[in-house]
Formats: C-alpha cells, sequence, structure tokens
C-alpha cells in the first residue's frame, strides 16, 4: 500500500455542467503510468473510497472529470484549492495506445470521455490518425469535445434529444462506419460497450465500470467471468479486449 498511497493537493475544482466537475490535484510527479488508468480517492466519513478516471496527467498534474452521482461525489465537488486528498494511484490496467494501429476510433459515452482523451493525446503524438465520437443525452451535458478538437483530432458528438451533433448514440454517428478505422477504443454505459462489439468489425479495448472496494484487487467484489476465466475489473482491467469478454 505504500507505494500506491500518496498525497494530491486540489489546485483547481469547479463545475462543467450541472453534474459534471473538473478537478485538477498535484502531487507526485508522472504518478499515472497508462491512459485509462483509475485514482481511488478517501472521502472523509466514508468507509470506501471513490474510483474516478484519469482524465490526463503531466508532470506533477492529474487531471479529472467526475460526474456528483451520491454523497461521496458530492463531498468531492466540494473540496477548494488548497485541500489535500489521499489518492490511491496508479490502479488498474489501462489502453494499449500500440494496438491501435494508424486510425483507430475512440468512443465515450457521457463521463467515460474522461479517460479517451489522454489516448486521444498519446495516439496524436504517435503520428496516428484517431476519429473521436462522443454521446451525451442533451446539448447541456456535452463535456470536453472542445478540449479534443484543440487536439487537431476528428471529433464528432452524438446527443439522444439531438440537441447538438447526430441526434441518436455515438453507433449512429456516420463517422463510425468509415473503413478506415483500424482499432477501436470505448468507454461508457455498459449497454453502449455491448452494441459497439456487435457493431463494429475489428477488434478494440473496452473500459467497464463497475462498484468497488478496494480498488487493488484484494476483496474480489468486482470479479468479472471472461474467456481466460476470473478477472478483476479493478486490477486486470478496467480495460479489457473485446475477444476476451463474454456478453450475456
Amino acid at each position: 500500500m505504500k507505494n500506491i498511497e500518496h498525497r494530491f493537493e486540489v489546485v483547481e475544482n469547479r463545475r462543467l455542467t450541472s453534474r459534471t466537475f473538473l478537478m485538477r490535484l498535484r502531487g507526485p510527479e508522472w504518478v499515472i503510468e497508462q491512459p485509462g488508468q483509475f485514482v481511488n480517492l478517501a472521502i472523509e466519513g466514508k468507509y470506501l473510497r471513490r474510483p474516478i478516471s484519469v482524465c490526463d496527467y503531466e508532470g506533477d498534474t492529474v487531471t479529472l472529470l467526475y460526474d456528483t452521482v451520491g454523497e461521496g461525489t458530492s463531498e468531492m465537488s466540494r473540496w477548494a484549492p488548497g485541500y489535500v486528498a489521499d489518492i490511491l494511484a496508479p490502479l488498474g490496467t489501462g489502453f494499449d495506445p500500440l494496438r491501435g494501429g494508424d486510425s483507430p476510433l475512440l468512443l465515450g459515452g457521457g463521463i467515460g470521455v474522461a479517460p479517451l482523451y489522454r489516448l486521444a493525446r498519446e495516439l496524436k503524438a504517435g503520428g496516428k490518425k484517431p476519429c473521436v465520437i462522443l454521446g451525451f443525452n442533451t446539448a447541456a451535458d456535452v463535456v470536453w469535445a472542445d478540449e479534443f478538437r484543440a487536439l487537431g483530432v476528428d471529433t464528432h458528438v452524438a446527443t439522444v434529444d439531438g440537441s447538438e451533433g447526430t441526434k441518436g448514440f455515438v453507433t449512429d454517428v456516420e463517422a463510425i462506419h468509415d473503413a478506415a478505422h483500424t482499432y477501436f477504443y470505448a468507454c461508457g454505459p455498459l449497454p453502449m460497450l455491448r452494441a459497439l462489439c456487435a457493431a463494429l468489425p475489428v477488434d478494440g479495448e473496452l473500459s467497464l465500470e463497475a462498484r468497488m472496494a478496494c480498488g487493488f484487487g484484494v476483496c474480489m467484489c468486482c470479479s468479472l467471468e471472461t474467456r481466460d476465466g476470473a478477472r478483476r475489473i479493478c486490477k486486470d482491467g478496467p480495460v479489457f479486449r473485446k475477444e476476451d469478454l463474454i456478453w450475456k
């Protein structure tokens, strides 16, 4: 535990939408090792930590995007600059940018867009041409699309009500059918991930969401059955390869 428990100071914590917040923290340099890894934050008065995907990292700064969905994340939204958070990091197995080929497709649903940002940065820096498709319920929920575009990445938005971008889901965006896509990376709700596995003919990696207790593979509460047997989402994942997953 002593190797992964750190103290991070909040340097920014602000609202982006009615429920989504951006938090930047400063801590040990280069704690995060892979895009798609997560951190586990201690919440005062709560027994269990809160797992949050890492959006970006640079030097000693880590950027998180998170939704306020309960008492724990609501408490996080009140952390002011200067607050020192107790964080376990790095946790989990992230995305492998080397598998993506020349034209990978990145698909995020809701707060699932967060871990794809660092991945897009690394793919772009490696000379690849990623295409990004982000899905939300309404235009009021859209986050981080401009940040992806600022990377020079081809970025598309879908909203269920059609208030921004394509009306429908990420699977309804025309760009998803481009035969040039060499691989896909995805993070979002389980129905979205299931639909992508059925719709996309190329191989890919998917980041799964799960309730976690310890966050580092001891309690076994987030196990799932894969084609290679039982795996822990927090330790062996949260990123799994498409061919390893069993959809029931």
